[in-house]
């Protein structure tokens, strides 16, 4: 790991606050009754009923949505036995996955002790706090033993993730691999490269599926692994082979259709994948290092069929697509255990998952890459948003079915619905968001280079690959300042657009701005004046195709910069305005304000084409614009100037757009509370859909609204502002915008280069 890295990693764990879990209140507690209810005396209700039912345990306190990570630090990730202590960011990290993918709160318990009855009697003892252990990072085979005593006595879902993860995953992988090359699993001849805890569990639960053991080659650092070999572990001598004239990998692989590597880099080579049967199955999964490299692979031989454990290629073996919702299907039916029944659902339904129609919002993600079922794609991708329904169902029927769920579920479609509202959608958006923009990375330009704030989100972008950053300012400056922070500035191009060295070019930019301008008032000597200013020089950038975006705003006012942008990039064909707006994520979901920084005071018709140009970046988003137009007053209850508009506004989208979801004017309350909405004003147009993207006729009350609810706790975040209506993707940001909300707008900014990439 390089040193610059090395350095990120620390600021990332320790700012602005140690650690990357908290716990929160989920009740209220500012008044005295408050305390009263969440302690003495009225805490001793519940209490008292609980001895009486344990089951209200589930009622009345966190346990059914509590998974405990538990680990000894004696096998963590590649960096082996490190300790309890050591290993605690890995498990720090493990419950931030439970959360943003499963809504599934996380307490990391690292234990200091490597005694596995001794562990186990520390577990048993913490047991009763949570709905479900995760055991992570346990060396085998005191894993084994620590998990099976587990499972048999205590009556909560417990898994060891390192084995039954990887098992899931890459069987879901193999059984869609072999459908590809037209092989049965029943036949295939399978080779596991490394005898640990995940192999012997992968390898196990392709057994169940129908692998035969006589058809299944393990091997250890010794060679292959044979009846004839003593002092095999229980499981190794499970899968021992009889064929003891096989010595090394070199041997077992000849023939073989499948190979699954769970051990260390560079083991297979090209001429080892050579000697496999036709469409050989390769599963190199050590990480972040393969077995052997996707490249090479494919270049021994173009009909091999591979995954890795990679982000960066085809087929990634990810555990995160199976643990969130493993867990997340057995609490919410209280099981007792995760049994084999429902590891197997698990598994069904991420290779069923892989072989279905692909959403566009997930194709997008990859850069618009049609993903579909084939050699290239067998394997859902992390960010499918149907993977928390399809596979948390999967494991609650399962567990139902095969009698360990305490809890039935009748409704179905209700509990898909709860299982989406679970997250909430503002995680997937904006890891799809990024995803995006690293699958494309576009130029971009930053037009306050000489500010603190967007250097170090300049070097952020360019270090999690969303862009190819272009920094405006006077370069002995810029890298005076980099020195000052320790900041790699590599790979970003500094442009001083007032040096002589850009004469040319501000010339070139004077004219065409010029041309552009001049039945208004435009001549040549005004604009090369102009572009001394960074804004109108980045902007040129744009238009002259030098640069892909642009984020500019935080030492210039909006309406200056506004007027800029109108005479260098212009406005979208079609449409009369340009405006902004702001996405903030509460509890029922994604909510788009606009306009929220450029209109002042809106008339019908503008209302009418900001809402178009909102709705379509709400599609840019994958979602389905669902809109009230807002006001001080409901359905016509006022006649001020304002809502009059809002009226008109409504009128004329509803004549000419019918298929757009939209209504008012309406309060933001009567907008937001879809049930007291829809009973009081049954005939509107939003019936039983919630309300997703908010129109204001007033610049100051959209403003307000969204920075009020970025001031308070109510939005989890806040993201903008969102451009709308320009030609070209020219973003400005707040004035106190930190160096995340520079790295999002960014990611924004690729988006509309990308021409809606993530919708």
């Amino acid at each position: 790991m390089n040193n610059k890295l090395a350095e990120e990693a620390r600021l990332y764990h320790a700012l602005p606050q140690a650690g990357k879990i908290e716990v929160k209140p989920t009740k209220p507690y500012s008044t005295q009754h408050d305390l009263t209810l969440a302690y003495s005396p009225g805490v001793a209700i519940p209490c008292l009923d609980i001895e009486q039912d344990p089951t209200k345990a589930y009622d009345y306190t966190s346990k059914g949505n509590l998974v405990a990570v538990i680990s000894n630090g004696t096998a963590v990730l590649g960096l082996g036995d490190i300790g309890a202590l050591a290993g605690k960011p890995v498990m720090e990290g493990k419950g931030l996955l439970f959360k943003i993918y499963a809504g599934i709160d996380v307490f990391d318990i690292e234990v200091n002790e490597k005694d596995p009855d001794k562990f186990i009697d520390i577990v048993k003892a913490i047991a009763p706090s949570f709905g479900g252990i995760n055991l992570e990072d346990i060396k085998a085979p005191e894993c084994f033993h620590i998990e099976q005593v587990l499972k048999k006595e205590l009556s909560i879902p417990i898994m060891h993730d390192d084995q039954h993860g990887t098992a899931i995953i890459s069987a879901a992988g193999l059984l869609n691999a072999l459908k590809i090359a037209g092989k049965r699993i029943e036949d295939a001849r399978i080779v596991i490269s490394g005898a640990g805890a995940s192999a012997f569990s992968c390898t196990k639960l392709y057994e169940s599926f129908g692998a035969k053991r006589s058809n299944i080659v393990m091997v250890d650092s010794k060679g292959v692994i044979t009846t004839d070999r003593t002092e095999l572990s229980a499981e190794k001598a499970y899968f021992a082979t009889d064929r003891t004239e096989l010595r090394t990998l070199a041997d077992a692989i000849v023939d073989a259709d499948v190979f699954v590597g769970l051990s260390r880099p560079g083991v297979l080579t090209q001429e080892m994948i050579r000697q496999m049967a036709s469409n050989p199955i390769v599963f190199a999964l050590a990480n972040p290092d393969p077995e052997i490299t996707y490249d090479e692979a494919m270049a021994a031989r173009p009909d091999v069929l591979m995954a890795t454990g990679r982000s960066d290629y085809p087929n990634q073996i990810n555990n995160v697509i199976g643990f969130p919702y493993i867990f997340r299907g057995a609490l919410d039916v209280r099981a007792t255990a995760i049994n084999e029944e429902m590891k197997r659902a698990a598994t069904l339904a991420i290779a069923d998952l892989a072989a279905e129609p692909v959403p566009e919002e997930v194709s997008s993600a990859y850069g618009n890459i049609r993903l579909h079922f084939g050699a290239d794609y067998f394997i859902p991708k992390p960010v499918d948003p149907r993977l928390i329904v399809r596979v948390s169902t999967a494991v609650a029927r399962a567990a139902i079915d095969s009698g360990v769920a305490q809890k039935t579920i009748s409704d179905w479609e209700a509990y898909e619905g709860e299982l989406m509202a679970r997250t909430g959608q503002m995680n997937h958006l904006m890891r799809r968001l990024h995803d995006s923009a690293r699958t494309m990375p576009r130029t971009m330009v930053y037009a306050a280079g000489e500010n603190s704030t967007v250097l170090k989100a300049a070097v952020e972008v360019r270090l999690q690959g969303l862009a190819r950053p272009i920094i405006l300012g006077d370069e002995s400056h810029i890298q005076e300042m980099a020195r000052r922070d320790d900041l790699d500035l590599s790979g970003i191009e500094i442009i001083n657009h007032r040096s002589e060295a850009y004469k040319a070019k501000r010339h070139e930019y004077a004219q065409l701005y010029a041309t552009q301008n001049w039945r208004r008032g435009g001549n040549l000597g005004e604009a090369l004046d102009k572009m001394y200013d960074p804004n109108y020089f980045g902007m040129m950038m744009v238009q002259s195709n030098d640069a892909d975006g642009m984020l500019t705003g935080l030492y210039s006012n909006f309406a200056y910069l506004s007027e800029v942008a109108r005479s260098t990039v212009g406005l979208a064909s079609g449409h009369s305005h340009f405006a902004t707006m702001h996405l903030v994520t509460l509890k029922s979901g994604p909510l788009f304000l606009a306009d929220t920084m450029i209109n002042r005071n809106l008339n019908a018709s503008s209302l009418v084409d900001i809402t178009l140009l909102a709705a379509e970046k709400v599609r840019c988003f994958g979602l389905q614009p669902r809109i009230a137009l807002v006001n001080f007053s409901d359905f016509g209850s006022d006649d001020a100037e304002s809502s009059r508009e809002a009226r008109r506004a409504v009128e004329i989208l509803h004549q000419q757009y019918p298929d757009l979801i939209v209504d008012g004017e309406m309060q933001i309350q009567t907008a937001l509370q879809m049930a007291q909405r829809d009973t009081k004003y049954p005939q509107n147009r939003l019936r039983g859909e919630q309300v997703n993207l908010l129109i204001f006729p007033r610049l100051s009350a959209a403003n307000a609204c969204y920075q009020l609810l970025k001031a308070t706790e109510r939005a989890e975040e806040v993201v903008g502002p969102i451009q709308v209506g320009l030609a070209r993707p020219i973003y400005f940001a707040d004035h106190d915008a930190s160096v995340k909300d520079i790295v999002n707008i960014t990611a924004m900014a690729s988006l509309d280069s990308n021409a809606c990439i993530v919708g």
